[in-house]
């Protein structure tokens, strides 16, 4: 074989070869500009390669230049698991990202019902990611980086969620995205064991947010976790607080009783006496 043609054919076969080393160190996501530093190919040629490898890899939606390596195992799904690329992904993004809310309780335990999707807290509105039967939705959170998050135990790939108190916190104040509050108390109490005080404090100052800690302390007292429940309040009492409903909606039950101690007002009917 004359130089030429072996350069030719490692031109050729560029992309697969990048593919096979990256899954060879543990990555089953890039950007296609990664592609073209490491094998020299410009962006027509290496889109061109990938398109004729076929199923192996595929394109996060809608028309992304990020590009997920799917193994056989994963081709019913449409793709790997989203814990797999979902750190590289957002790092491509240059966003912060944590998994959160009923995704980030089912890593931590707790499974009351399964859910069809991931759900990812970000700090910009960004469109839902489907891909076979993959699916990610996002929520929005401008502070993103104040809230206390843990790396997923056990992982293939590093990944971030938030910790068992952020992620009580957040089911409280997304609650009505998330089902309403009755699949976050559902969610929220395999968790309690899992919230420490400390744990709780670092949230509560992180987010500073009264109305959603109202609802929580609240919550939490009706589980009988009196010990977070007076944090709750120790925190709460040199705030204003107003009166306000525990499910955020103008529906529900208006001749419930407020309680004093949190100002909240159950329009739930999920603690009828």
């Amino acid at each position: 074989m004359s130089y030429l043609t072996g350069l030719k054919n490692r031109q050729t076969n560029a992309a697969s070869a990048f593919v096979d080393e990256q899954l060879k160190v543990g990555r089953v996501g890039f950007p296609l500009s990664q592609l073209m530093t490491a094998t020299g190919l410009k962006v027509d040629a290496a889109k061109a390669q990938l398109r004729r490898l076929g199923p192996r890899v595929v394109r996060i939606p809608p028309a992304s230049p990020f590009f997920l390596i799917v193994s056989p195992e994963h081709l019913a799904a449409g793709g790997p698991p989203v814990e797999w690329w979902l750190d590289d992904y957002f790092a491509w993004l240059r966003h912060p990202y944590y998994l959160a809310l009923q995704s980030a309780a089912s890593s931590l335990g707790s499974n009351p019902q399964s859910i069809q999707v991931t759900q990812v807290m970000t700090d910009a509105p960004r469109r839902p990611i489907e891909l076979g039967r993959l699916k990610i939705v996002f929520f929005v959170k401008r502070r993103i980086a104040r809230t206390p998050t843990q790396q997923l135990p056990n992982a293939f790939a590093p990944t971030r969620l938030s910790t068992p108190a952020a992620t009580a916190f957040d089911l409280v104040r997304y609650a009505p995205r998330i089902g309403g509050i009755g699949r976050a108390c559902e969610t929220l109490r395999p968790l309690l064991s899992q919230i420490s005080r400390p744990g709780l404090r670092a949230v509560l100052d992180a987010e500073d947010e009264t109305t959603s800690a109202q609802r929580l302390g609240f919550l939490l007292e009706k589980a009988g976790q009196s010990k977070l429940a007076d944090l709750v309040a120790a925190w709460l009492s040199d705030r204003r607080q107003p009166v306000i409903p525990l499910v955020p909606t103008p529906v529900g039950r208006p001749e419930a009783a407020v309680s004093s101690r949190w100002r909240v007002l159950d329009n739930s009917g999920e603690f009828n006496p």
